[in-house]
């Protein structure tokens, strides 16, 4: 596995890992109408790759696939955080948090909040991070829970 930073080829096997696992990995947490609003068919690439470009994006690749990617921005939110689904609980997540947590601790952020899936909370309670606030929000029409985490650095 090699981790390295995002770059613009990036964008359609990314489009595809996001997709695949949201259609795959929080089925059990969100209705079908809930991931197809969450991770469309076809997603707005323009505002992917102006997001990915702005944030410190990272990959991770393994055989020159990509098998995760996450990113954060220049205020200390962990906006993205994925991984492949044949590829869970290998580590590579926590990777990714550990490496963006440091780089955000390099420009001086003094913590890192996200706004995590109820697929994935117990995934970031496990790195540190508490829940500040239960939420629901609305995508493509469709309302969804998730919860504003926060972790100190």
């Amino acid at each position: 596995m090699k981790t390295r930073l995002y770059k613009q080829s990036d964008l359609e096997a990314v489009l595809k890992l996001f997709y695949d696992n949201i259609h795959t990995v929080c089925v059990n947490d969100y209705t079908l109408e809930q991931l197809d609003a969450w991770a469309p068919k076809e997603p707005d690439v323009y505002r992917w790759q102006a997001s990915l470009n702005r944030n410190h994006t990272l990959v991770v690749e393994k055989e020159s696939q990509i098998i995760g990617f996450g990113d954060v921005g220049e205020t200390g939110y962990l906006d993205r955080l994925y991984v492949h689904p044949d590829y869970l609980h290998q580590g590579i997540a926590s990777l990714i948090v550990e490496q963006l947590e440091k780089y955000a601790k390099a420009k001086g952020i003094g913590f890192m909040n996200t706004a995590a899936s109820v697929t994935s909370q117990r995934f970031f309670e496990k790195q540190g991070y508490v829940v500040l606030q239960e939420q629901i929000v609305e995508r493509r029409g469709v309302r969804m829970r998730r919860y504003l985490m926060e972790k100190k650095l």
